[in-house]
């Protein structure tokens, strides 16, 4: 019987955790290498090896009532889309207020994870800790890696020819802190996600030039989604997820394209992305198309090479007398405390069942969290895996055999690879992730039912947003805010927009928006008619 649990982070997945395990009854213990909580989330002015670090001037891509403890939502005046700063005070007080600070071990560090000699037993592991440069050694029944995926970065440097040669500066997007240093510099940003299109937006108002070097493109959206409300708001919804996957595949890849480029045609600002149609996550900017259509901004293809001063792309061109290389390349997955081969058992692929239990392992008692990802945010990602965990953990739910996990675990990379694309294996639907987790302890919303007892709430909770309260609604784990915060929703949300109220505020009409989406197969029925 699992009891005593080691939980390595304290960022959000690690809270998530700690709270989950107290409410099935265990022992947790957090294990926080930094002195604060918050992870990924606590600013520091300078990057430190084997910790998450981010430049100040993040905002958040998931909007509040999106990226909420689920039951926990943010203060009603507190911005949709936050500034890091705010994002950690919510953090910090979610810890103080569910009391979690007395579980964590701050100024740790983990630097060994393995099996006790009785794993095949006991499934418990021995960990290795170090604070004040003395180690320790604890046994525990079970861990929860919580460490995150944005510590380690790839820094492609021999993929790039020349680059040895090259006499400027290049450094990866996580040492960026701000622009000053680069004012009146000529810089170069290797890689259009998030964090390259935010840091080259930022330095067009100080430098000399930026380019963007791109290998395959990428959608760009707006926060600010149809009659200005937050995008995540209108499209993570159960109505439009349950058109995604029942239309035709050219239907949906057609509606799919057609809405990114509502907002601007992408292949005239040579952002459009190679394969089209795939899933992958896109780029949320509200300001890439303006500076780039002022010239502040330019995107380049790959770089072919580099020499002593200047950058060569594919298409001919060259990029004269660079200052810094900024590569914005992501991360790679390392876990330097535990055996490689525990998470990542086939390929030196990260192999795992929903994205979580290492499936080779003779006892459940590891788990990873928060390691998914999705156009879903973190925060109730984290909350309903580390609920599924620690039942698993106590024995209340049992996970499949190994053959099954791994049948399980093909079926779905199948899936992914069709939907994202081969760079992207670690990418899921949101809707149908969570369902599916929920469905395992019984938190999964009774559409049906709802619709039988609740009408009200029923329609909110299929055609509205799907907001992590819709997981502690029933089952273990429920909370009686949830229906309150759940029908209130669109009130939190207009709240700080509407500083200047003159008339009444609008909330969004899903049926309105159903009748259009239905009128599009009866008119094309009617012009193929016509034909005939």
């Amino acid at each position: 019987m699992v009891k005593r649990v080691a939980i390595i982070g304290a960022g959000i997945s690690g809270l998530a955790s700690i709270r989950c395990c107290l409410e099935e009854g265990l022992e947790p213990t957090c294990f926080e290498r930094s002195n604060e909580v918050g992870g990924l989330w606590e600013f520091s002015d300078h990057s430190e090896e084997g910790r998450a670090s981010i430049y100040k001037s993040v905002f958040t891509n998931s909007s509040k009532e999106m990226m909420c403890f689920p039951d926990f939502p943010y203060p009603d005046n507190y911005p949709n889309y936050m500034h890091q700063s705010k994002v950690q005070e919510y953090i910090k007080t979610f810890a103080q207020k569910k009391n979690l600070l007395r579980y964590i071990q701050f100024e740790t560090l983990v630097t060994s994870i393995k099996k006790c000699p009785n794993f095949l037993i006991t499934g418990q592991w021995e960990i290795v800790s170090e604070k004040d440069e003395k180690q320790e050694s604890t046994i525990f029944d079970a861990v929860m890696i919580c460490s995150g995926h944005h510590v380690y970065p790839n820094l492609p440097t021999d993929s790039f020819p020349g680059l040895d040669r090259f006499q400027g500066h290049y450094l990866h997007s996580r040492d960026y802190k701000g622009p000053e240093v680069y004012k009146g510099k000529r810089v170069l940003v290797i890689g259009l996600g998030n964090s390259g299109c935010d840091i080259a937006v930022e330095l067009s108002r100080l430098v000399t030039q930026v380019i963007i070097s791109t290998r395959s493109g990428s959608w760009v959206m707006s926060r600010v989604w149809d009659d200005g409300y937050p995008w995540d708001m209108l499209y993570v919804t159960r109505f439009a997820s349950f058109l995604r996957n029942a239309l035709p595949s050219f239907v949906s890849d057609w509606l799919y394209v057609k809405k990114m480029n509502t907002w601007f045609k992408h292949e005239n600002y040579g952002l459009m992305p190679l394969n089209s149609t795939l899933r992958k996550e896109p780029v949320f900017n509200d300001e890439l198309p303006s500076r780039i259509l002022c010239g502040a901004v330019s995107i380049k293809p790959s770089v072919k090479e580099f020499t002593e001063t200047s950058a060569t792309f594919e298409d001919g061109t060259v990029f004269e007398a660079i200052d810094y290389v900024i590569f914005a390349t992501g991360y790679s997955y390392a876990y330097p405390f535990l055996d490689d081969s525990i998470i990542k058992s086939r390929n030196n692929e990260v192999t795992l069942f929903k994205d979580i239990f290492p499936p080779f392992l003779e006892k459940p008692t590891l788990a990873v969290i928060g390691l998914v990802q999705s156009l879903g945010a973190a925060i109730p990602t984290a909350d309903l895996q580390a609920r599924w965990v620690v039942k698993v953990f106590a024995n209340s739910c049992i996970l499949p055999t190994t053959n099954e996990m791994i049948d399980d675990i093909e079926e779905k990379m199948g899936k992914k690879l069709k939907w994202f694309g081969q760079s992207q294996t670690l990418q899921t639907d949101y809707i149908t992730y969570m369902d599916e987790l929920g469905s395992f302890i019984g938190a999964k919303p009774n559409i049906p039912w709802l619709f039988l007892t609740d009408p009200q709430l029923a329609l909110e909770v299929y055609f509205g947003p799907c907001s992590p309260y819709q997981f502690r609604l029933m089952g273990p784990g429920k909370w009686d805010g949830a229906r309150n915060a759940i029908l209130t929703q669109w009130d939190r949300t207009l709240k700080p927009t509407r500083t200047r109220a003159v008339s009444e505020a609008k909330r969004p009409q899903p049926f309105y928006n159903l009748l259009k989406i239905l009128l599009f197969p009866v008119l094309l029925l009617a012009v193929l008619l016509a034909f005939y």
